[in-house]
């Protein structure tokens, strides 16, 4: 007797513990499951027409074009402060070209994606999730479905597409700065220093090392547009889940960022 009650107790904590963890891992899957789809759905032919092409435009100019300057401000600055202090700190020891390299490797290929995935994050992610939720709590993804339209390629993808560009856009241009402000806080305004400086970049930025750059910038554009559209699918048909979605996108969204970036220092320096 004592036997069978403690095998009915077995199994119901280990019933219970898989309920949770398939609770716990069903919306991974969800959001993993979207990911596929958009990411597949990108490369659709069928997809590109003039009504997606304008909302990919629309997103590119809201979540691009008009923090262009003033991101641009703030990443020149930061960089600005980070390489003088890696630069001076360098001089005093005569390693003013290795500390060079060293910085540019942690500003451009590290730490400005990163920065830009989150600036994208929340001024984007958090309003593209606002906007999927709200729809999806008002039945009005239904009411599309209901008239043959598809909300996918009409409303979901080209927002994937035009966060995607926005990340490698933003990211393009601040690194583009921040090696501008390498350079003429090494040498100057001077040209004399422009074979030194370009054998440094070599060093730092080799084919694969750019390739890796690029796929990080890729899966974090894919983490800022996904994560919140999926997160906004998954709430429920009650106005007041808007806001938990929105939280609830939002924390998904940051620790993706971090898994991101961990995995790509794994694989560069592991």
């Amino acid at each position: 007797m004592h036997y069978d009650r403690s095998m009915r107790w077995l199994i119901k904590l280990l019933t219970r513990s898989g309920d949770i963890l398939i609770a716990r891992f069903s919306p991974m899957a969800r959001m993993l499951s979207f990911g596929g789809i958009a990411l597949a759905g990108i490369f659709s032919p069928r997809l590109y027409n003039s009504a997606t092409r304008t909302v990919v435009e629309k997103q590119i100019y809201f979540t691009a074009w008009q923090i262009l300057g003033s991101f641009s401000l703030f990443a020149a600055l930061l960089s600005l402060i980070l390489i003088q202090i890696a630069v001076t700190a360098a001089r005093n020891y005569g390693l003013g070209d290795l500390a060079l390299e060293v910085v540019l490797r942690f500003l451009v290929i590290e730490l400005l994606p990163l920065v830009t995935a989150l600036f994208v994050a929340l001024r984007s992610g958090a309003a593209i999730n606002a906007e999927i939720a709200l729809m999806n709590i008002n039945n009005e993804i239904q009411a599309l479905a209901d008239v043959g339209v598809d909300a996918l390629r009409l409303e979901f993808l080209p927002r994937v597409i035009g966060g995607v560009l926005s990340v490698l856009a933003l990211t393009a241009v601040v690194s583009l700065i921040a090696m501008l402000i390498a350079y003429v806080s090494l040498y100057g305004l001077e040209t004399s220093g422009l074979a030194a400086f370009s054998q440094i970049l070599g060093q730092v930025f080799s084919p694969l090392q750019v390739l890796g750059l690029w796929l990080k910038c890729l899966m974090f554009g894919l983490a800022v547009t996904v994560i919140p559209i999926a997160a906004g699918l998954e709430a429920p048909h009650k106005l007041f889940f808007a806001p938990i979605a929105v939280h609830t996108g939002m924390v998904r969204l940051f620790f993706a960022l971090m898994l991101i970036e961990v995995g790509s220092l794994a694989i560069t320096y592991l």
